[in-house]
């Protein structure tokens, strides 16, 4: 049997990933407000009503202005807490700057990169700077569909050209890393930057961090 391939390409989830850890930005936001601290988690995760809410906020079919009238109603905020509602849901969450520093490298060492992205409005991203980061852009507010849906694996694999074996997937949420290994991605589960670097390092034989 001939050997799998080297990976050549490196798919990165943003929220959790490029980003520190977004349930501890909810919870800090939750006590910002006044709110049991595991109140948005607890919403998406399983209030049928949020659910759908944030279903349809990532695959584009309200406007986040919207989302943020339903979350307010959801969380009992009065409507003069509704606006800038979103804002303030990650106002704590901060880019993880040694994952960025590891993408630039991998790409400038020949690995094609790529973002999928569950999204909270498709402007909550660096639009300029994306170009200069990925070879392909999947951002579940424009593309109709979501993670864990295998359809939007399917886009991403396309859009970076290569097989889906060849490419190594890193998300912070183990049901969104089933449906990749299921199309034969390699997968990393993000729990902290150091863990990620060093499973990247091993997969691609490369070093990613700065010296």
């Amino acid at each position: 049997m001939a050997p799998e391939p080297a990976p050549r390409g490196l798919l990165l989830d943003w929220g959790g990933v490029l980003t520190s850890d977004v349930f501890a930005g909810f919870q800090i936001f939750c006590e910002d407000e006044g709110l049991d601290p595991l109140r948005v988690r607890e919403l998406f995760a399983a209030d049928p009503d949020g659910r759908q809410a944030l279903v349809e906020l990532e695959t584009g079919v309200i406007t986040e202005p919207e989302f943020e009238i339903r979350l307010a109603a959801l969380l009992e905020l009065g409507p003069d807490r509704t606006p800038g509602l979103v804002d303030r849901v990650f106002g704590s969450i901060v880019a993880e700057e040694e994952i960025f520093e590891a993408l630039r490298i991998a790409r400038a060492s020949g690995i094609r990169t790529g973002l999928l992205s569950n999204s909270w409005g498709v402007e909550r991203y660096p639009h300029d700077q994306l170009p200069k980061l990925f070879d392909a852009i999947v951002i579940s507010g424009q593309e109709g569909v979501r993670k864990p849906d295998e359809a939007i694996y399917e886009i991403a694999v396309q859009r970076l050209a290569l097989r889906a074996t060849e490419i190594v997937f890193v998300d912070d949420l183990p049901g969104n890393l089933k449906p990749a290994r299921a199309l034969g991605m390699i997968t990393v589960h993000h729990t902290s930057a150091a863990q990620t670097l060093s499973e990247l390092e091993q997969h691609f034989a490369l070093p990613l961090r700065a010296s």
